[in-house]
């Protein structure tokens, strides 16, 4: 059971990235510069310095917020190699993988469901299908253009209609593969490869929890588990993106096997542009469905959800047990709030970010320079338990929370 006035002086956080194939170390980078952003706007100190001992990559902080003294020790909960090794894909079987992938969200109803949901983090996901195809189209036109020019340039030399053709052909279809491969390479400013494998991964097995990722998951529980009996005040585990559905199946492990002290630390979810619905929606999320089912009963933890209508690239403020069409009677969780990003970042501020939508994506773990209730950098390095902060918070009115997938089993 959460403490109504705990205080929290030693604070353990677990952070679980999306789906990133970026090395942990830019999530340090990114709080050590945005954390020293918001201490200036917001008037309070963070000090970074090296993890001490071993284990997964992560940081120390202290800081001193409120006229208090905190220390919190943050752990990177990888799982980068696995998102790696899922896009070591070449060219064709990128293709194979999004015809997949969009059959499994169209052909189950999946997809039409979500768009009643938010249209922008759909019309997100449908941007690498039509980026590919498009690639496709463009590659396809210039090879064929060239190819017409060698053949006519051919039969200008010589009347060998039919050998025309083949030498046409034989500098198109090298031609094809060149630029296809052009764009890859430049994939790092269009991001259709990227988003592709994003969502052909949970697609791929219809929403089940992949044998890799199950075995993962359960060395996070694992670890999770250790803070949980130690001497700390709070554990929080914070879930970005895809990392949020995944903290929901971890701690939903932990509390069904009874790991969860009630005398130990406080227990806080904060879950951050979630887009759950992508996964929950498919017709064999079967765990996945029962697990937020299970977990938006429980008071061994406190779990708040944190999104904004300003990212197009998540579900924003859609409650993911009940859109899931899971919510129980007696329901407790998640809290859904808004991180407001229209009153918490100023005109010039939001000018910038324009257009940059994976920016905004991120932007839960970076500085506002008009902060509200939501402030990343308090909740993991503050004073207060996440319950404490947000006990009195009401979930925010433009929450959507009507259920909306065509699959609601949580057994198969």
């Amino acid at each position: 059971m959460q403490g109504e006035g705990q205080t929290v002086a030693k604070r353990r956080v677990f952070y679980i990235p999306g789906y990133d194939p970026i090395h942990p170390r830019r999530y340090r980078e990114l709080y050590r510069s945005e954390g020293a952003e918001q201490a200036k706007i917001s008037g309070y100190t963070l000090d970074l310095s090296p993890k001490q001992g071993g284990g997964r990559y992560g940081w120390h902080v202290q800081g001193r917020i409120d006229g208090m003294q905190v220390e919190a020790d943050f752990d990177v909960l990888v799982w980068s190699d696995i998102v790696k090794s899922s896009m070591d894909l070449n060219i064709p079987q990128t293709y194979l993988v999004l015809t997949r992938t969009a059959w499994t969200y169209i052909a189950s109803g999946a997809l039409r469901r979500l768009m009643w949901l938010r249209k922008g983090p759909v019309l997100t996901a449908l941007y690498p299908i039509g980026m590919l195809l498009l690639q496709l189209l463009v590659a396809v036109f210039l090879a064929w253009f060239v190819g017409a020019m060698i053949a006519k340039g051919v039969r200008v030399l010589v009347d060998w209609p039919l050998v025309a053709r083949m030498l046409g052909w034989a500098a198109a279809l090298p031609l094809i593969v060149m630029i296809l491969r052009g764009f890859r390479k430049i994939d790092n400013k269009l991001f259709a490869y990227y988003l592709m494998h994003d969502y052909a991964y949970s697609a791929r097995s219809k929403g089940q929890d992949p044998p890799e990722l199950v075995a993962r998951m359960a060395e996070f529980a694992d670890e999770i588990s250790a803070a949980l009996n130690s001497d700390l005040d709070e554990v929080l585990v914070v879930g970005h993106s895809s990392g949020a559905h995944i903290g929901v199946s971890v701690l939903a492990d932990l509390i069904r096997a009874g790991r969860v002290p009630r005398n130990g630390p406080a227990l806080g979810f904060l879950t951050l542009g979630q887009v759950m619905p992508m996964v929950s929606f498919l017709p064999r999320a079967y765990r996945l469905r029962a697990d937020l089912k299970y977990l938006s009963m429980r008071d061994e933890l406190t779990w708040v959800d944190v999104s904004a209508p300003g990212d197009v690239c998540a579900f924003s403020l859609c409650d993911p047990v009940a859109v899931t069409g899971v919510a129980p009677k007696g329901k407790r969780w998640p809290l859904v709030i808004s991180a407001a990003f229209t009153q918490t970042l100023s005109p010039n501020r939001r000018a910038a970010l324009k257009w940059r939508y994976f920016r905004l994506h991120f932007q839960y773990l970076c500085a506002f320079d008009r902060p509200g209730d939501y402030d990343y950098f308090k909740i993991t390095a503050g004073p207060e338990t996440l319950h404490s902060r947000y006990r009195n918070r009401q979930p925010s009115k433009s929450r959507i929370d009507v259920p909306a997938s065509p699959f609601t089993s949580v057994t198969p």
